[in-house]
């Protein structure tokens, strides 16, 4: 049994030595010190060993085992190492490439006007409110005293879900629920976007965006909304300019007026952008319709408001002296890089 100890730690070393991958030194110890391993098939012999010999034996055989698990460990360490060399020769870095550049991009137009719209009326203690963009027919037509049949609908023809439910064609529903949460005062715009059935050209789009603004508190008088957006327009477009109210009829205010602002392309002298009139039409607004807050359940006799809704894509096109609304939405970056 001693020869045959011998001839196995012998051949065992032998392999180890002569191994040049981890998995072929996983085969070994198997074969060697496995279960069913030559090693391990040696100790059962251990029985037919006389009585004075086996602690002798029994003790090579231990020795043997240490050695082959010794030499296992040490070959795998430095498989290990070699394998790991190798990989960072493979894979080295040159440190003297220049970088990949990250092209970081920026906001869209709209986004751009956006901000600046909400950043003034924010300042003049307005908050940001929203709601959904799929709203009921109540809330877009009938509380915004536009009922069935009424000439008004036509001109906001809109996608309908079904003969209750519809895509908004403004944000006043927006108005319309905050006002119904009976919390007052109030003083916040909403923007969002909108639908209407309109065909695509340079100033229509079905889907496009509004800004909306409401004021109710008691003592509200059509003052508070010229003052209001005179600062508004003076803010957005240049300090210098002036604004003109033009009497105009909208459902659910009354008295109703469009506004205009001087051209500040030309200062008001008569220029292309502004098709020589020296006038530049923004918005529409008015005093809130004594029957909508009744609607709202709100007393028209203690309290009163005003509200204002505006194109988000208008102010935009104004602003950057953009003659195409079709160009906001083409995604042309050579186009949007501009901004």
């Amino acid at each position: 049994m001693k020869e045959q100890l011998e001839k196995i730690k012998e051949e065992a070393l032998k392999q180890i030595a002569a191994s040049d991958a981890l998995e072929k030194l996983n085969d070994i110890r198997v074969s060697y010190l496995g279960k069913k391993g030559q090693l391990t098939s040696l100790l059962k012999g251990m029985k037919d060993v006389s009585p004075e010999e086996r602690p002798k034996v029994g003790q090579m055989v231990n020795d043997a085992r240490a050695l082959i698990e010794g030499r296992l460990e040490e070959a795998k360490t430095a498989l290990a190492q070699k394998a790991r060399e190798e990989q960072l020769k493979k894979e080295v870095i040159d440190v003297t490439l220049p970088a990949k550049k990250t092209e970081a991009g920026h906001s869209h137009p709209n986004t751009i006007a956006l901000e600046e719209v909400e950043r003034i009326f924010i300042g003049m203690g307005y908050e940001v409110v929203e709601g959904p963009e799929v709203e009921y027919d109540e809330y877009n037509f009938e509380k915004l005293n536009i009922p069935k049949g009424h000439p008004a609908r036509d001109e906001q023809d809109t996608f309908y879900i079904n003969d209750s439910i519809l895509l908004r064609s403004q944000t006043s529903p927006v108005q319309v629920r905050t006002m119904e949460q009976g919390k007052l005062p109030i003083r916040m715009i909403a923007p969002g976007r909108v639908f209407r059935s309109d065909e695509v050209d340079a100033t229509h789009s079905p889907s496009f965006h509004q800004i909306e603004g409401l004021v109710i508190d008691k003592g509200i008088t059509f003052a508070d909304l010229k003052g209001t957006l005179e600062e508004f327009a003076k803010e957005m477009f240049g300090t210098e300019t002036k604004v003109k109210f033009r009497p105009h009829h909208f459902p659910f205010t009354e008295p109703s007026a469009e506004v205009d602002v001087s051209c500040f392309k030309c200062g008001g002298k008569g220029c292309r952008f502004c098709k020589g009139s020296g006038w530049i039409e923004i918005l529409g607004c008015g005093m809130v319709h004594p029957h909508v807050l009744e609607m709202c359940n709100i007393d028209p006799d203690e309290y009163s408001g005003f509200a204002f809704g505006v194109g988000l894509e208008r102010i935009a096109l104004l602003k950057y002296e953009i003659d195409d609304m079709r160009l906001l939405y083409e995604n042309d970056v050579r186009f949007l890089k501009q901004f």
